[in-house]
């Protein structure tokens, strides 16, 4: 075909930004799919031969429901408000069909914002096997283009995403008991943990699941959280860093909330209640999973009995 240089310039995929890595060590990461397309353009290149290029960006999930390596439109379906800044997003499946996701696994969306591609890792907190729909759990701040983007969406709208990665590897009865604890939006990859043990008759798994807010009000879920709280092997524990008193709950939530951080007393508290032997998971900022493997070790609990999201 003998293109020029120009032409071939045109085609050469751009590198990643900062920006476009959504920071949760996926694989492939889209610097690694930066790196596979760059040495296809090359080798395009090499042959004078563009139509080795010719790749989809994005596909309908008509033709392919989910890749690591492509991204696929959903549509936003609904919107449900979970506090002033985080809502509950719907996005439609074909009928019938579901993500196929494992436990823990997460999805990475890509929005633009003023010309700027950025993606973002989020976990879908609905069950792993339902079917025609998934749900995430979005929180957006006052600054920051993805929430910019998020901001943005309306029922209707399509959303480009990839996935799945991650995973936390999980068979019933193979740990005594699950001790989870979790920061905010944290509480994403637990939700279909917790489910999937409840919705399992023979799963005999103990749930010690600790939530972490600011105050009752920041507490995602409730309700959800609240349904789960009946069955005989879970019980929820509410930790509130801001909330002034604990006589402003309600009554079914006072004996079960502490007031201030987690620390090693009331961590201490949890641990030697356990009905059995715990493996630990641990979800939230940077910080908030330093501090509690930090603890955690100080209370002697082995390092191979923690699992970070």
């Amino acid at each position: 075909m003998n293109k020029s240089r120009n032409d071939w310039l045109s085609l050469k995929p751009a590198e990643p930004t900062p920006a476009q890595c959504c920071g949760g060590g996926c694989t492939p990461c889209i610097y690694d799919l930066y790196q596979a397309e760059l040495e296809l353009w090359e080798k395009a290149k090499e042959r004078d031969d563009p139509g080795l290029l010719q790749k989809i960006k994005v596909k309908n999930h008509e033709d392919v429901l989910l890749s690591s390596e492509t991204f696929t439109e959903f549509t936003l379906c609904s919107v449900d408000r979970e506090t002033e800044d985080t809502g509950r997003y719907r996005f439609q499946l074909p009928s019938g069909v579901s993500l196929g996701l494992k436990l823990g696994q997460h999805l990475v969306v890509r929005g633009l914002v003023n010309g700027v591609e950025i993606q973002r890792a989020y976990t879908p907190i609905s069950p792993v096997d339902v079917k025609g729909h998934f749900d995430v759990l979005v929180k957006v701040y006052e600054h920051g283009l993805m929430s910019r983007y998020v901001k943005s969406w309306r029922e209707g709208d399509s959303v480009a995403w990839r996935g799945p990665f991650g995973g936390f590897l999980y068979k019933p009865n193979t740990h005594g008991e699950l001790l989870m604890l979790c920061s905010g939006t944290g509480i994403a990859p637990m939700l279909p943990i917790l489910t999937h043990v409840t919705d399992n008759e023979d799963d005999e798994t103990f749930i010690t699941l600790v939530v972490c807010a600011r105050n009752f009000q920041n507490v995602y879920l409730k309700n959800v959280l609240k349904e789960q709280a009946r069955y005989w092997n879970v019980r929820i524990f509410y930790v509130l860093s801001q909330e002034q008193s604990l006589e402003n709950l309600p009554m079914s939530y006072q004996e079960n909330s502490k007031l201030g951080r987690i620390d090693s007393v009331f961590l201490a508290k949890v641990l030697e209640t356990c009905r059995r032997k715990p493996y630990i998971l641990l979800c939230g900022s940077v910080l908030f999973t330093e501090d509690m493997t930090l603890m955690l070790t100080q209370l002697e609990q082995d390092k191979s009995s923690i699992f970070s999201f």
